[in-house]
């Protein structure tokens, strides 16, 4: 019986997948290790980009918020601000193979809705000078421990590139090497002094539910952009606290995003809009301020108390917008809800969380407005 053609491939692909020598093949090549060169992030002689308030003293080297915080914030906050989302480690080398060696703060890999990639890798780019300089991505660790050592890309192209490495979204790190073959040329590159993007927001901010730390819009807009970002989301804790504000207004940022109406009800939002807004203009006069609406779930077509929460959580972030607008408040963007996802029910993984599609269509939705800010 002649067995149709796509049920052949799926046959024929397990088989091979299961070939013992394939497996003991792969099995040596993940231990094998070359004559490598260590180089340590986060000694002093080479930061990391993506972290604010990087002269004040702090209870980890990859915490994103100071030791000062502690106790000033919300627990929760201080707690996910153990996360070392949104901070990169940028270099350059010629070495054909790239290792990394480092150690997560927890044991947790993964989440049900966002895989170990994402919450604990370490995910590289490189700019590709036959492209222009586009940043193009290469490899992601494949954390399946607290402690990992392994290859995170051979067999590269000969030449001196400029590379980025993101840090996990979701977990933090402890301490962090990378590794290049003895006698390959490398130059670790100190954070950009440009100001920053500086994004303020929920579980999405954060990253949830990235497939890998350099696919959340706030990571996309960076290199779109080409300039530093800060990512202080707070997964479920993005609520415009006045504490928070604090901080922030202490960042001489390009622009600050808030982008916290998904943790927020509609009483809330018209309780803290103002209130935050006005705290960030007194101590930054002229920094363009960009206020997003949140997402709209995208299983909201067919539940409709979820719409509701959404058409006035919108309704009370365009009211505070309008008051501060009439009140004279310059330099105040606005970004819509409906269509940060798309509009066709694919961009999210849970309902909630964006996916990989999702967040590129984020970062398509900001980017005009964010232009238009950086370029008053």
């Amino acid at each position: 019986m002649r067995l149709p053609a796509l049920l052949l491939f799926v046959v024929c692909s397990s088989a091979y997948a299961q070939t013992p020598a394939a497996k003991s093949t792969a099995a040596a090549a993940a231990v094998k290790e070359p004559a490598l060169v260590w180089h340590a992030v986060g000694t002093g002689s080479w930061d990391v980009e993506g972290r604010a308030w990087a002269a004040e003293p702090r209870k980890r080297y990859f915490d994103r918020l100071p030791a000062a915080a502690e106790g000033k914030v919300p627990d929760a906050v201080w707690n996910l601000s153990r996360d070392s989302a949104g901070m990169v480690a940028r270099f350059k080398t010629d070495a054909d193979t790239i290792w990394v060696d480092y150690t997560l703060l927890t044991a947790r890999m993964n989440m049900a809705h966002m895989p170990a990639t994402g919450v604990s890798g370490i995910d590289l780019y490189a700019r590709d000078e036959q492209d222009g300089g586009k940043w193009k991505w290469v490899q992601v660790s494949r954390p399946a421990g607290q402690h990992v050592r392994a290859a995170l890309i051979t067999g590269l192209r000969p030449g001196m590139r400029e590379y980025a490495a993101y840090l996990p979204l979701y977990n933090g790190i402890e301490k962090l090497s990378l590794g290049v073959p003895a006698g390959s040329a490398f130059e670790n590159l100190p954070p950009r002094a440009d100001k920053p993007v500086v994004f303020y927001g929920t579980s999405i901010t954060h990253g949830a539910s990235a497939s890998r730390p350099g696919m959340v819009h706030t990571a996309i807009l960076g290199r779109r952009f080409d300039m530093p970002v800060v990512n202080l989301g707070f997964s479920g804790n993005g609520k415009m606290d006045a504490s928070v504000g604090e901080l922030l207004a202490r960042v001489d940022a390009a622009v600050y995003v808030i982008d916290c109406l998904p943790n927020m009800n509609a009483e809330l939002v018209s309780q803290r809009a103002v209130p935050l807004v006005k705290q960030l203009r007194q101590a930054r006069p002229d920094t363009p301020i960009v206020l997003v609406e949140d997402r709209r779930f995208t299983n909201a077509w067919v539940t409709p108390a979820k719409a509701e929460f959404h058409d006035a959580n919108h309704a009370a972030l365009r009211a505070a917008f309008d008051t501060l607008t009439a009140e004279g408040c310059k330099h105040l963007f606005y970004i819509p809800g409906d269509a940060l996802y798309g509009t066709d029910t694919e961009g999210a993984t849970d309902a909630s969380h964006a996916n990989d599609l999702g967040f590129m269509r984020q970062a398509d939705q900001f980017e005009p407005v964010l232009r238009a800010a950086l370029s008053r």
